[in-house]
């Protein structure tokens, strides 16, 4: 680093430089903010390497990463697990490739198999990449009317029946309704959840950028969703949806409710976030209006000469999967947080 005009550091204690930068940084994400760090360290115990770099003092970039130590999974340094987008945000391009080169010095001293990067844009040409992914994002009127009018007519015909199907929306400031929902899909899903107490700490870090909104149908509730809010968009993340929503259309009145909710807030850009290609939640997407945005994620391979692959589309995980779909709700609770929490 001797012929860089930059200082590398990690992150400790004073966060507000941080995030300061990343609010007016443009390539900025709700997934660089520095409240990442506290959530990661005390919900699921990883070391985080928060990197910033300098030059003559002025922060000029940073970048998170985590560093994931799994006996079952992988041994991986990313940025940023349990998030859709990372990578560097930088002033100087200099000063994002002067994080980058030691952020594999880091990868190669931790032993790692490999440095993953979720990119919103391929940077590094000569790192693998996977094509895996798609993000769905798109503006968003000030009223109603114009936004329903931006849903594809087909679309916009369901929505309108779930407008008429008498259900409701509140808003929620704790986690047990969204969570007892969140359970039901993940073992649908045959993928293990995360701890409540993950989502609570959410809410705790971010405050009032993290919301969540549950919707009321039959005087019960039928889904719900955990919402990030950053700057003018809002990105829904983390969602549950009961036995019965798919009779109530209670996931259409979800996303519409949003969507609205959202606008009336000020929000100018609806963040669909990520789906896997070609899958239910993909086309559910594209039904929207929303068209899908490759996101390269990007490998440096330290100690593996391939890339990872912990998708549940591999192969490997069918039986697996199979088997999680069978298991009773109480025991998804009570095994898959301690399985998740080194998925990222």
């Amino acid at each position: 680093m001797s012929d860089m005009p930059y200082s590398i550091e990690v992150l400790e204690q004073n966060t507000a430089e941080w995030e300061a930068f990343v609010a007016d940084a443009p390539d900025a994400t709700f997934f660089h903010r520095a409240g990442w760090k506290q959530v990661i360290e005390q919900s699921f115990g990883h070391r985080c390497y928060f990197l910033q770099a300098r030059r003559d003092g002025r922060l000029q970039a940073v970048l998170p990463l985590v560093h994931v130590k799994s006996r079952l999974f992988a041994n991986a340094l990313i940025s940023t697990p349990f998030c859709v987008y990372g990578g560097a945000v930088a002033k100087e391009q200099a000063a994002a490739e002067a994080l980058y080169q030691h952020a594999c010095t880091l990868a190669d001293r931790l032993g790692v198999e490999y440095l993953e990067s979720r990119e919103r844009r391929p940077r590094h040409e000569d790192w693998p990449r996977k094509d895996l992914y798609y993000t769905f994002a798109r503006t968003i009127a000030d009223n109603d009317e114009d936004n329903l009018k931006a849903i594809p007519r087909k679309q916009r015909a369901v929505v309108r029946k779930a407008l008429k199907s008498g259900l409701d929306w509140r808003l929620d400031t704790a986690t047990d309704t969204l969570y007892s929902l969140y359970l039901y899909n993940m073992r649908s899903l045959g993928t293990p959840p995360v701890a409540r107490n993950y989502l609570d700490c959410l809410k705790s870090v971010f405050g009032d950028d993290c919301e969540i909104l549950t919707v009321i149908g039959d005087g019960e509730p039928q889904a719900s969703v955990l919402s990030f809010y950053f700057r003018d968009q809002v990105l829904p993340y983390y969602s549950g949806a009961g036995p019965n929503a798919r009779d109530h259309k209670a996931n259409d009145y979800l996303y519409w409710a949003l969507m609205s909710h959202a606008a009336a807030r000020g929000v100018k850009w609806f963040d669909f976030g990520r789906s896997k290609r070609d899958t239910g939640p993909y086309h559910f997407k594209r039904h929207w209006g929303f068209e899908p945005e490759p996101l390269p994620y990007e490998y440096y391979l330290a100690g593996i000469d391939e890339m990872p692959d912990l998708s549940p589309n591999n192969p490997k995980y069918a039986l697996f999967i199979k088997a999680w779909q069978k298991l009773p709700l109480p025991l998804t609770r009570m095994i898959g947080p301690w399985l998740a929490r080194d998925l990222g």
